[in-house]
């Protein structure tokens, strides 16, 4: 054993020890940006180019034509973009506003079952999210008729199970006292929700909107599910009309999946700092 911590102390090995670690982590981070960096160069390639069978990493000649190609192609292209937009913007500010509420009635609120519910919400997020889309498919298209609406886009997604887990463990961990001494100073919940519970929630609120936008932005499976028009398409299902039986306008879509990831990259380096609290403001203990 102490031979052992001897070569743990050696310089030499410490040093063998980082630099494994330094080039895990560098063939890591290749892997993770290859496909954004495929992706990137590929929408600088001509169209003309787009039916080939063999693809390279560097497009023969640099140009913007594909981008050009994208608009011009369909005239629903700036279309599928306001769709993304508005659907995402829409489940975005849904889900803040009913997680909130009902995270807050969850942490703070006394009422008969309130365990037992939050517990067949918790089981309802070990349900894969395959499953429910076949009866979800079935209500919203056989039952309320509303296919091919920005209804049946944003119905589903109104709240997530999710939020709600976020926004009351963040909540749980607000002191009693404080609302304690907003009612004896005669408040009342709405009151104390508006005035004290949300400007103290600031920061799990943020994180469920950024995490439910980039979410409601990327998903493709449920809108190719309930959309049958070009004009009721997001911008990820609307890429696929570049693809045709014979041929696949390879370039214009990457050029398509790059302007479609566009809002998630500026997004990220624009509020890193919440997407780093994201990851642990579910752990705070209540």
């Amino acid at each position: 054993m102490s031979l052992f911590n001897n070569h743990l102390g050696n310089p030499v090995f410490r040093y063998a020890r980082n630099t494994i670690i330094v080039v895990l982590l560098l063939l890591f981070a290749i892997a993770t940006l290859f496909p954004i960096f495929f992706m990137i160069m590929s929408s600088f390639g001509d169209p003309v180019e787009a039916g080939a069978i063999s693809y390279s990493i560097w497009p023969g000649k640099f140009s913007l034509d594909s981008y050009k190609f994208f608009f011009d192609y369909s005239e629903y292209s700036f279309r599928w973009i306001w769709n993304s937009l508005f659907v995402a913007t829409i489940i975005m500010i849904s889900n803040v506003v009913f997680a909130t509420m009902a995270g807050y009635a969850f942490s703070k609120l006394q009422f008969r079952g309130r365990n037992v519910l939050f517990a067949v919400l918790l089981s309802a997020m070990m349900i894969p999210y395959q499953v429910t889309q076949v009866p979800l498919y079935i209500l919203i298209v056989n039952i309320f008729e509303i296919q091919n609406t920005y209804k049946a886009l944003i119905m589903p997604s109104l709240v997530t199970v999710y939020n709600i887990f976020l926004a009351k463990q963040f909540m749980s961990s607000i002191p009693k006292e404080i609302l304690e001494s907003a009612k004896v100073e005669g408040a009342n919940q709405l009151k104390i929700f508006f005035k004290i519970i949300m400007p103290l929630s600031k920061t799990v609120m943020a994180v469920m909107a950024i995490l439910t936008f980039m979410e409601a932005w990327n998903t493709f499976f449920w809108p190719f599910l309930v959309t049958n028009t070009m004009d009721m398409q997001t911008i990820q299902v609307g890429l696929k009309n570049f693809r045709f039986a014979n041929t696949t306008y390879f370039a214009p879509m990457m050029a398509g999946a790059t302007i479609s990831a566009l809002p998630m990259f500026i997004l990220f380096f624009s509020l890193q700092r919440y997407f780093l609290e994201g990851v642990t403001v579910g752990a705070v203990k209540g």
